[in-house]
């Protein structure tokens, strides 16, 4: 995978993402693999419904699914939960360049108006 995500891969990723179920499901699976229907059982909703928030998931990348025998195992990836973890930082950085920035400014207008 190369290191730059594209904005189709950020937009699946962080639609992933946003629902707390999904993020249930990828904090599950980093622990090690989950059969679908064993995943289903910790929640209050359908088969079909948790089949359709790892479909998302594995949309995005962030998990993946094997079949063995009757069951489908669920495996996360953390191999885009690190890149996506990447793209944050960078945009973290950004933000506290421009924090910095404009304290630099502030405490500069802060020196002019005491010397007067």
């Amino acid at each position: 995978m190369p290191d730059i995500l594209a904005d189709d891969e950020i937009d699946r990723i962080f639609h992933a993402l946003a629902d707390a179920t999904r993020r249930d499901i990828v904090a599950r699976t980093l622990g090690g693999d989950r059969s679908i229907s064993g995943l289903a059982q910790s929640y209050l909703m359908s088969f079909a419904a948790v089949q359709k928030h790892v479909s998302v998931l594995e949309r995005a990348g962030l998990v993946t699914k094997e079949r063995r025998g009757r069951e489908q195992l669920v495996r996360a990836v953390p191999e885009t939960i690190r890149r996506a973890n990447e793209l944050l930082a960078r945009y973290e950085s950004l933000w506290r360049e421009r924090a910095s920035a404009i304290e630099g400014i502030l405490a500069e207008d802060m020196t002019k108006g005491h010397d007067r």
